[in-house]
């Protein structure tokens, strides 16, 4: 072969080679790079039939993954066994192998049917393998000229080919375990925040659920209102979980943990050099949420500047990250919380109007759990077999118990009631919680306050005004879990008063 065929036949070579790495890094669809791979040999080597055969580890089989020159019927027929023909010897033997003339080769089974005239087509088939394992075969049919050079030349490239096939084969294998979990993880996500597992059945906590399943499987932004710890979190969850945006990623956001230099950089993100420290891009969270759900607790405590910026993502869909000015669509769907009274803190001049419309879409008020007492069963008993199975015990909550528990005031909510029952359950000893082992701080609440009797026709106003007095002081006092200055607060009165009141109406010796 002449210097100058030499080196345009090299040229070829390479070409074909960094066209078929390219195809292969194109995307994780493996039949359809693979299939682009053999062509590629086809079309720049001219290289007839070409198949990728990969080994089931399970039947331990070889079956064609991938090829060119074969139609569908005939890529169903190339299945082998290790050590069944030629493919099935190279998979055993893990060495190449090259026949001549597969008319002349009794070896050769010709098990697609591919080929009706073999005379003169020769075969070459390479194992495909990757640190010292056997993933499969590369084989391919040749009609040998001058200008193709010799088998030496052509089992060079194809060990390139197969190599390279190998790391492609080898990521693909874990690119589609991680699909696998994520999808097995996200399901068991959709069934845990599946509406049948928020536990509640009382009216408050229905309408609730009414208003999750109108909204769920809209883009509409959702405004969760509640005191601490009413399971804000949760509802955003199982919004976003029950939605179209279920397959994308949920992130959510405590807008009170971090100071408001910080908070920006976390929500929109930072280009290197932004500020001091930013040493490299930083990917915001509503980058992150980018085809999912983005969820902004305790969205009160925002700064007015970062209101205003989070109420351009809102009207425009679009954020820019700090220390750029190139816009970055929007495509989240916005859930926040707050358990402020965003229409008084708009009062005050401390959140903006334009923002709290702009998030008042859906307001979803979320009932404390001393509205919601008939679900206290409920609750108790979904935290008990949770906790039960956790620490793998068998723990009860006696009537006596139950009945204390149903009886107190929650200030903390049902995370109050989880976190006590979790507590119980890792200390008990015995089967059974009794009413002796509830917290004190529960049960001494519960050393009622003598309810006060109805007034009578013949009391004087004096006596009635006191008793009235009284009555709305224990009421208040039962109300705030006993927490003087937040009772004295509801009653319009201050501290000092109310302890003056609890001593002259010797409400404090039953406390």
């Amino acid at each position: 072969m002449k210097e100058k065929e030499l080196i345009l036949k090299k040229n070829r070579e390479l070409g074909a080679i960094l066209e078929v790495s390219r195809v292969l890094t194109a995307s994780f669809d493996l039949e359809k790079n693979l299939t682009s791979a053999m062509k590629t040999l086809s079309n720049l080597l001219d290289m007839q039939r070409g198949c990728v055969f990969l080994l089931d580890p399970v039947s331990e089989e070889l079956r064609i993954a991938a090829a060119h020159g074969l139609t569908e019927d005939e890529i169903r027929r190339g299945k082998y066994r290790i050590g069944e023909g030629i493919v099935g010897m190279v998979i055993k033997s893990g060495s190449p192998m090259f026949v001549p003339d597969i008319g002349e080769e009794p070896k050769f089974l010709n098990r697609t049917g591919s080929r009706p005239q073999k005379k003169g087509i020769s075969f070459i088939s390479v194992p495909i393998k990757l640190k010292g394992e056997t993933l499969g075969v590369l084989s391919v049919d040749r009609i040998y000229a001058e200008e193709h050079g010799g088998v030496d030349d052509d089992l060079r490239v194809l060990g390139i080919v197969a190599s390279l096939i190998a790391q492609f084969v080898k990521l693909w294998g874990i690119y589609r375990k991680s699909e696998e979990e994520k999808e097995s993880l996200r399901s068991q996500l959709k069934d845990r925040y599946n509406l049948p597992n928020i536990v509640g059945e009382s009216e408050k906590f229905q309408a609730v659920i009414k208003s999750v399943l109108k909204v769920a499987n809209t883009d509409a932004t959702v405004l969760l209102l509640g005191e601490s710890g009413t399971g804000k979190e949760l509802i955003a969850r199982t919004l976003h979980f029950q939605s179209k945006r279920a397959k994308g990623p949920f992130i959510a956001v405590n807008c009170a943990a971090l100071p408001e230099n910080l908070l920006e950089a976390e929500l929109f993100g930072a280009e290197k050099g932004a500020f001091t420290g930013a040493t490299s891009r930083r990917i915001g969270r509503f980058e992150m949420a980018q085809g999912g759900s983005i969820f902004l607790d305790e969205i009160g405590e925002l700064s007015i500047n970062l209101q205003a910026k989070l109420l351009r993502v809102l009207q425009e869909r679009t954020f820019e990250r700090v220390g750029s000015s190139k816009p970055i669509k929007a495509n989240v769907r916005v859930i926040t919380a707050t358990n402020r009274n965003l229409a008084e803190e708009v009062k005050k001049g401390t959140f903006r109007e334009d923002l709290y419309w702009r998030l008042n879409v859906i307001p979803i008020v979320l009932p404390p759990l001393r509205e919601r007492k008939d679900d206290i069963p409920l609750l108790i008993d979904y935290y008990t077999e949770r906790f039960n199975k956790a620490y793998r015990k068998n723990v009860r909550v006696s009537d006596e118990a139950l009945k204390a528990l149903m009886n107190y005031h929650w200030p903390g909510n049902v995370r109050e009631l989880a976190n006590m029952l979790e507590r119980l359950i890792i200390m008990s000893d015995k089967e059974t919680i009794e009413l002796s082992d509830i917290p004190h701080s529960i049960t001494k609440s519960q050393d009622v306050l003598p309810e006060v009797s109805p007034v009578t026709e013949k009391s004087s106003l004096k006596s009635e005004i006191v008793s009235l007095e009284r009555e709305r002081i224990i009421k208040a006092l039962k109300e705030n879990n006993y927490v003087q200055h937040k009772a004295a607060k509801a009653l319009g009165i201050t501290p000092r008063q109310l302890g003056y009141r609890i001593k002259k109406y010797h409400i404090d010796k039953m406390l």
